[in-house]
């Protein structure tokens, strides 16, 4: 069969990841458009990947009627947009998450989508294609935990990128959207509820730019779901070994752990500094086959005629969740949603 034709918009750090991927990893993808407002971006995509049409306007690309699909890893504030016209245009579409900063452009955007059934439209919860959070929810399936009532849930990213990351704030939305849809996801995802209440907090304890932004390095809160189960869900940008992300779910018969020792291969070092193991530098090395499969799904529901697992109303939930626990946090208050 021929190749699912894309153009991607975006190509920052994990832009250009997720084109990398297109290009040289994705059967039945063919990455042939990209749209950038960086011209060593667009170089880069000329060069390095043989794109062989590159575009400064989005609108412009979203003319060229030999693609079929379009990948959105442009900045969060941008999503929304990028995403119904898209759709609007006629092509498949996959983004980065959120889908917005707000719940009701979430709404608007879920929607357009909603209106466009002939359509694939999917949205980047990685972790959900992650080998060991597939396993965790087969065997929650399977009733090896028994019910689960508690999920405990961190991303940590590695102190190094904490400066980078406060030019991007508003962009992003700040900590809870940027980081935390992620766990709210798979709270959702293992629990099977939807977000009751929620209670947020922390600090700026080393990163004092991020207060400008009412924004934090750290932070924890409290969520209550629907059906009565809890859990807490953190965030840091102060972490000095590694990227850290885990999960631990806990039921009445069980629990599970996943990714609470962050290695980045099964080797472990004896030396003068004792017995230890390194550790992944940051989120995309940690999730690089989850990545490279959720491309996959994408491409294979085109292919395929079907939809994914993982729909826009998915999307709108964790942002109003993420909502919510900046809210918390910027009021010191419990936030009912």
């Amino acid at each position: 069969m021929e190749k699912v034709k894309i153009g991607i918009v975006g190509l920052g750090r994990l832009g250009m990841h997720h084109a990398q991927n297109l290009q040289y990893k994705v059967r039945n993808a063919e990455l042939t458009a990209a749209c950038s407002l960086v011209p060593e971006e667009l170089e880069a995509a000329r060069k390095r990947l043989g794109v062989q049409e590159t575009y400064t306007d989005y609108a412009v690309m979203l003319e060229n009627k030999a693609l079929d699909a379009v990948f959105i890893a442009s900045s969060t504030s941008e999503h929304a947009g990028h995403i119904a016209a898209a759709m609007k245009a006629g092509f498949h579409v996959f983004s980065e998450k959120p889908i917005a900063l707000e719940t009701a452009e979430c709404l608007r955007v879920q929607k357009v989508v909603e209106t466009h059934q002939q359509q694939v439209f999917m949205l980047g919860f990685q972790r959900r294609f992650d080998p060991s959070y597939i396993y965790a929810k087969e065997k929650i399936e399977a009733n090896a935990i028994g019910t689960p009532f508690l999920v405990r849930s961190q991303t940590s990213d590695l102190d190094k990128y904490a400066e980078f990351q406060v030019a991007f704030t508003q962009a992003s939305g700040g900590i809870f959207l940027d980081a935390n849809v992620h766990d709210i996801d798979l709270a959702r995802w293992y629990l099977k509820s939807e977000l009751e209440s929620v209670y947020a907090i922390g600090g700026c304890y080393e990163h004092k730019a991020f207060e400008q932004y009412q924004d934090a390095d750290n932070t924890t809160a409290l969520c209550r779901f629907k059906n009565g189960t809890m859990a807490t869900i953190s965030a840091s940008r102060t972490a000095m070994h590694g990227h850290h992300t885990t999960t631990e779910i806990l039921g009445t018969k069980g629990i599970l752990r996943i990714g609470y020792t962050p290695a980045i291969n099964r080797v472990e070092i004896l030396d003068h500094y004792g017995v230890r193991q390194e550790c992944v530098d940051d989120f995309y090395t940690r999730f690089e086959t989850a990545f490279l499969l959720e491309a996959e799904e994408f491409i294979n529901c085109i292919v395929e005629g079907r939809k994914p697992e993982i729909t826009a109303e998915d999307g709108t939930r964790a942002t109003e969740a993420a909502i919510a626990l900046t809210r918390s946090y910027k009021e010191n208050t419990l936030i009912r949603l």
